[in-house]
């Protein structure tokens, strides 16, 4: 007979010394949990029924392996039906304020010494006394001022230790932190921090701001706690009685952990219902660097799940959170998150992360290069310490990347098998789904709805990921010599870190700062079809194993870059919307690239599509036709029945079901702006000039398919697009492929720069050249 289900119940009105039973709840989770455990160890099925109110948690609550239940008797911790249910990492503060100068209020009803990294009151968000002030109009960190830092204004700060500076990448690859140390007698900030990028370039020079500076209160929204006195400043919103205002701080970083190993893992523990709220910021201790990414990463979130089995988190809500949402860490398996509204987060949505030491022969830092003959060849994990089979499903993500900007609503690492289906995702500064390296492979991304994405920063898609396993860029193995139709050793290089290919189909995306869907460095063994893509288009770097099939790419088109001789990539089938836009790759592209159509409105007949022939060496039956659309207006590019893209044998794709699907969230979830039909993203205005510089050939770096191969911050600068033969820039050492940026410290922004300040130096006299190479500036001494 089976073990009948152990009902306990909790109540913001109970009592712990009470039974648990309905009629006399207990009243913290914490004693609840005591009781779980205990029938749990029985073998009983358990069930936890939490009634409606604000549960501050004192200390993190920990799920441990013998908190487990099984799959014959599972242990719930859920919300009551009809309850709101708030587990806070917070503390509500009972304060008496008087007033100070302007319309500053403060207080000194705190304890000294007392941590408080954030501040809400009556539920809204304030903002630490930063400059410039917050403004929620303004794209980048709602407002940059890039004299945040100059000597005359720290001149004006009596002490800023404590404070920070946040600072996006000088090429926009996500952001930097730094905490104020204090400052020397030139009135200039000694800082500690910058590890949150992986990509150490420095700071942007604009794109900067300061926070936690007493002298900077001066904005309503604004808030100054002097830890080592215990006085709290506020300059109150003019609607906000503070008197009257319910007033609360932030105590937990992690409110949630699921903490177990591989050997005794955490399994069957679900949790329902709740909304999981106000957790600390985590920025600086996300130092972490993954492996050769932008990325750095922190182990740690509202909940973790480290070491769990079959675990489970549905229909909850995250908000008001300063770092990540929800981490899944290490060695997990069948992990389930469904259902649940995460927004306005400091850090990551859902984050997979699994150890370093599961990788074979892992590189670290984005320049680090191996030897082929030094490196374990055996394919796959190393380790077990990764999570796999893992489920996000039906979840509605927004304005996560609050304060950190190298971020995403969900991002996936050193992981196998993670499924992410029919969610919606927007408003984010960076990509809406990001996988760091093919290490392990195997996840499918279906059914979503990405849009709005790359709002912060830039070179990045709605979809964003890297290869960078261990066969990129071997200092004694040629790629580009590699021939995969051979069973060869060298062959199977490219996915000895991969399990299984990553398949990406019947999403939508829209992205209108970058690409909709990015596959950048070494990126490889990726199945694309099914995806409508309305803004930015399609995205292969090198890599190796890709087959993009079946896709439409709305006023946009194609952009293969710097592709490897021996790719066997595979582009067919798909709709564009003009002739593709390569960068540096060798003809004919790929394995198979044909059967595409070009869309033309109103074209009466198809013809065939040269200009692609010319630019693939291959598209012999490509062409350009009207696609006939069914019904744009309305979202719908599905192709009518007598499509002369059916013909090349495209297939109509579902149009209704990107995004969620429960109704709760369907119901508040956004949409993407529907594209006019016609109209190409719209370019800078640049001009694509090009010229001979001697024999050389040069080019205005222009769009943002030239900037992110060369790896710049924007539209800057000349190209050497070629390099003949005993040119005098050849024995100087330049490069093909080197972008000019300055020529005797002036700056080289277009050809006719170049070619002005090189005629302006004195012959048989050094100058100096400043080039962009390997994403990084060097300087070669030349003369005529």
């Amino acid at each position: 007979m089976k073990n009948s289900t152990v009902n306990i119940y909790v109540s913001s009105n109970g009592n712990d010394f009470a039974d648990g039973t309905e009629g006399n709840p207990f009243a913290t989770l914490q004693r609840a949990q005591i009781e779980a455990r205990s029938a749990a160890g029985q073998g009983k099925p358990v069930h936890v029924w939490v009634h409606g109110g604000i549960y501050y948690l004192s200390e993190t609550m920990l799920f441990l392996p013998e908190d487990s239940g099984s799959a014959d008797a599972l242990v719930i911790y859920e919300a009551v039906p009809g309850e709101n249910v708030t587990i806070s990492g917070g503390e509500k503060l009972d304060l008496q304020w008087r007033s100070y100068e302007g319309g500053i209020m403060q207080t000194h009803s705190l304890s000294p010494g007392l941590k408080m990294d954030q501040l809400f009151i009556n539920n809204r968000q304030m903002h630490m006394a930063r400059y410039p002030s917050f403004n929620e109009h303004t794209r980048i960190m709602n407002g940059y001022a890039k004299d945040c830092m100059s000597p005359e204004r720290v001149a004006r700060w009596a002490n800023p230790a404590g404070g920070y500076v946040h600072a996006m990448h000088k090429h926009l690859w996500g952001d930097y932190r730094y905490l104020i140390k204090g400052k020397d007698k030139n009135d200039r900030l000694i800082l500690d921090g910058g590890w949150q990028n992986n990509r150490k370039m420095g700071m942007h020079d604009d794109y900067r701001y300061i926070e936690n500076i007493f002298e900077e209160l001066d904005s309503p929204g604004e808030w100054f706690y002097d830890e080592k006195v215990g006085t709290l400043y506020v300059y109150p919103y003019p609607d906000t009685i503070l008197q009257e205002s319910s007033i609360e701080g932030i105590r937990l970083a992690h409110l949630v952990e699921f903490r177990g190993s591989e050997d005794s893992p955490v399994r069957y523990i679900a949790l329902k219902g709740f909304t999981f709220k106000h957790a600390a910021r985590t920025f600086m201790d996300n130092r972490e660097p993954l492996l050769r990414s932008d990325w750095t990463t922190y182990r740690g979130g509202a909940i973790v799940l480290h070491g769990s089995e079959n675990c489970s988190i549905d229909d909850c809500g995250f908000v008001q959170l300063g770092g990540n949402a929800i981490f899944v860490d290490d060695y997990n398996r069948n992990a389930m998150i469904r259902g649940c509204l995460i927004r306005d987060v400091g850090a990551n949505g859902i984050a997979f992360v699994g150890n370093p030491d599961s990788v074979r022969s892992p590189l670290f830092e984005y320049n680090e290069r191996q030897m082929l003959k030094d490196m374990d060849q055996t394919p796959g994990p190393r380790t077990n310490h990764y999570p796999a089979q893992c489920l996000v499903e039906d979840c509605l993500i927004s304005r996560v990347g609050q304060v950190e900007k190298q971020s995403a609503p969900i991002q996936i690492s050193m992981s196998l098998d993670i499924t992410v289906r029919h969610c919606s995702i927007y408003e984010v500064p960076r990509a809406g789904i990001n996988i760091s390296e093919g290490t392990f492979g195997g996840h499918i991304i279906e059914f979503c709805d990405v849009f709005d994405t790359v709002l912060e920063t830039g070179d990045h898609g709605s979809f964003n990921a890297w290869g960078r396993d261990r066969y990129w860029l071997l200092e004694d193995a040629d790629m580009d010599k590699i021939n995969p139709d051979n069973e060869t050793a060298d062959s199977i290089l490219p996915i000895l870190d991969m399990v299984r290919p990553i398949t990406i189909r019947n999403n939508r995306w829209r992205c209108d700062y970058g690409w909709d869907i990015d596959l950048d460095d070494g990126c490889t063994w990726y199945q694309i079809y099914n995806n409508l893509c309305l803004g930015g288009g399609i995205k292969l770097r090198e890599g190796f194993y890709r087959t993009c099939e079946n896709n439409i790419m709305v006023n946009n088109t194609f952009h293969p870059h710097v592709w490897f001789k021996g790719s066997r990539d595979i582009f067919r089938c798909n709709i564009v919307f003009s002739e593709y836009a390569p960068i540096r790759v060798p003809k004919p592209w790929g394995k198979e690239c044909d059967w595409n159509l070009i869309h033309q409105a109103d074209l009466l007949e198809k013809k065939p599509a040269l200009t692609v022939q010319v630019q693939s060496g291959s598209d012999n039956h490509s062409i350009i036709a009207d696609a006939l659309f069914v019904h744009t207006a309305s979202g719908n590019y599905q192709v009518r029945e007598e499509s002369p893209a059916l013909d090349l044998g495209f297939r109509n794709f579902p149009m209704d079901q990107f995004g969620v699907h429960k109704p709760r969230l369907k119901k508040i979830a956004k949409t993407p702006k529907l594209p006019e039909l016609g109209v190409i993203m719209s370019e800078s205005g640049r001009l694509p000039q090009t010229a001979l510089w001697g024999r050389c050939k040069v080019k205005n770096i222009v769009g943002m398919g030239e900037v992110s191969a060369a790896g710049l911050p924007a539209e800057v600068g000349i190209i050497i697009e070629s390099l003949p033969w005993g040119s005098w820039q050849m024995e100087k050492g330049f490069q093909v492929a080197d972008v000019v940026l300055g020529i005797n410290e002036k700056k080289v922004d277009t050809v006719d720069d170049l070619l002005q300040l090189y005629e302006a130096c004195p012959s048989g006299e050094s100058f100096g050249v400043t080039i962009f190479r390997g994403q990084k500036e060097i300087e070669l001494t030349v003369s005529k």
